[in-house]
C-alpha cells in the first residue's frame, strides 16, 4: 500500500504557473503509473495527466495538453505537474493518484491510490 500526499497548490493569476508536488510513502514510486485528476465541487472528478512507472510514456487531457507537463523522481518518491498558461478554468482541486496499470490510463476506476488534494485556484 502507498499514501500520497500533494502540495504546492495556491492562489494564481489567469497566464501564470504553478507546480505540484506529489510524495509517496509505504512502497516505491516505481511500481505505480502515476495520475493527476482534478475536481470542482458538484462535478465528476476528471482526468489531468498520466505517466508511467519509468516515466518514458506520458498522457494528456486535451484541456491540458501543451500547458501542463507531468515528470517524476522515483529515487526521490515524487511525482510532479508542472503547469503553464492556467486558465480560470483549471481551477480544481488537483489528486495524485498511484495505479498498479503498466500503461497510462485516464480511466479513475484503474487508480488504487489517492491523496487527498490540493487546492489551486486561478483568478482573472
Amino acid at each position: 500500500q502507498v499514501q500520497l500526499v500533494e502540495s504546492g497548490g495556491g492562489l494564481v493569476q489567469v497566464g501564470g504557473s504553478l507546480s505540484l508536488s506529489c510524495i509517496a510513502s509505504g512502497r516505491p514510486l516505481s511500481t505505480y503509473t502515476m495520475g493527476w485528476f482534478r475536481q470542482v465541487p458538484g462535478k465528476e472528478r476528471e482526468f489531468v495527466a498520466a505517466i508511467t512507472r519509468g516515466g518514458a510514456s506520458k498522457y494528456y487531457s486535451d484541456s491540458v495538453k501543451g500547458r501542463f507537463t507531468i515528470s517524476r523522481d522515483n529515487a526521490k518518491n515524487m511525482v510532479y505537474l508542472q503547469m503553464n498558461s492556467l486558465k480560470p478554468e483549471d481551477t480544481a482541486v488537483y489528486y495524485c493518484a498511484a495505479s498498479t496499470t503498466l500503461s497510462t490510463t485516464g480511466r479513475i476506476s484503474a487508480y488504487d491510490y489517492w491523496g487527498q488534494g490540493t487546492q489551486v485556484t486561478v483568478s482573472s
